[in-house]
């Protein structure tokens, strides 16, 4: 959330990063302060205008690229690491400021999916290839879908209703650690918050591997998605282990 920090602080720390562990790090950049207002107002942060944020990200490139001889401050570690930017948003704005840096573009749509369709049109016929901050050489997506796989619909189900409990909780301001999974969500919700329950945020793909591995790649064909990032909740973190190493092996990958 660049917002929060100053670019030469970020370049450093990525940079560090780099320099340690090669391309193992992609930098994702957000435009949003990335939590609540009073946390944000703590920060003494908000929502920059846009073209206050591009300068920001250029910035930030400058100091991630190679070296310039007239350059008045570098960043070390991080001049020369050229750390892959990724442009983050959940709405037209990150698209925009994308496109204009040709950079790659990531979709929150895991929980904010409303805007998708045109945030995606908008970055792609204004991709601008040419850049000085471009890094790809055509638009390239990533999108976020929430999947929770388990060895039958069931217990999915069943699992599922930790990451209902938490869009109760985050829409309702009500914080707090995810909740163990439960039968009937009835039982702990007034009738008023199982509907916000079952109008859960963000695309999910909930099911036995099989079922799960094609929702996702229905979602990557239709979208024409270059990358898919996976997010997954539940109560037991083993749980949420056994759902990524269900769907690595039936994507023939390996679990480990």
């Amino acid at each position: 959330m660049l917002p929060n920090h100053a670019t030469l602080m970020v370049a450093e720390h990525y940079g560090t990063l780099a320099t340690l562990y090669g391309d193992r790090f992609d930098l994702g950049l957000g435009r949003a302060p990335g939590t609540d207002p009073v946390t944000a107002a703590a920060l003494r942060r908000g929502n920059p205008e846009l073209d206050t944020f591009a300068q920001d990200v250029a910035e930030l490139a400058d100091y991630l690229g190679e070296a310039k001889k007239d350059a008045k401050v570098r960043a070390f570690p991080g001049q020369g690491t050229n750390v892959p930017m990724w442009m983050l948003g959940s709405s037209v704005g990150g698209a925009q400021v994308a496109a204009a840096l040709g950079l790659p573009f990531s979709f929150a749509s895991h929980f904010a999916p409303e805007m998708m369709t045109e945030a995606l049109r908008l970055y792609r016929e204004n991709f601008n290839a040419g850049a000085p901050t471009a890094q790809v050489d055509r638009p390239r997506v990533m999108a976020g879908i929430g999947a929770l796989v388990a060895p039958t619909q069931e217990e999915a189900d069943y699992l599922f209703t930790t990451y209902q409990l938490m869009s109760v909780r985050i829409r309702t301001g009500q914080a707090a650690p995810l909740d163990a999974p439960v039968q009937d969500l009835s039982t702990v919700l007034p009738p008023q918050l199982v509907q916000i329950a079952d109008e859960v945020m963000g695309i999910n793909a909930v099911g036995p591997p099989q079922k799960v591995a094609g929702q996702l790649q229905d979602f990557a064909d239709e979208h024409d998605l270059d990358e898919l990032i996976v997010t997954t909740y539940t109560h037991d973190p083993e749980l949420r282990r056994r759902s990524f190493q269900l769907l690595a092996q039936e994507w023939g990958l390996d679990p480990r």
